[in-house]
């Protein structure tokens, strides 16, 4: 049996491209939650820090997470990444302890 993946994400964006980072990728959270093997997904924005955008995504195992990942539209936006962000991602590996919230 597979194991979920799970990670959080910090993307911290440059001042002047937050906004359009925000328009940019709110626009893949639908699309990738109706994925197959997408348990949680969850674009976040810091209210304390503006710059800020967080991930929180869980999936149901490491296949589903690379078909996520080789979608056209995310290797494009892995592409294009440097050009919001001040820096490459901050990404931890999590592991789920409590049961989703999401009813399906």
């Amino acid at each position: 049996m597979s194991e979920m993946q799970g990670f959080i994400l910090h993307a911290k964006t440059r001042p002047e491209k937050s906004d359009a980072f925000e328009a940019f990728f709110s626009g893949h959270v639908q699309a990738s939650r109706a994925e197959p093997g997408c348990i949680e997904y969850h674009m976040l924005r810091d209210k304390q820090d503006p710059t800020l955008f967080i991930f929180y995504e869980i999936w149901q195992s490491q296949a589903h997470l690379d078909v996520h990942s080789n979608l056209p539209h995310m290797q494009q936006f892995r592409s294009m990444r440097l050009e919001y962000l001040e820096r490459d991602f901050d990404i931890r590996a999590i592991e789920m302890l409590s049961p989703s919230s999401a009813t399906r």
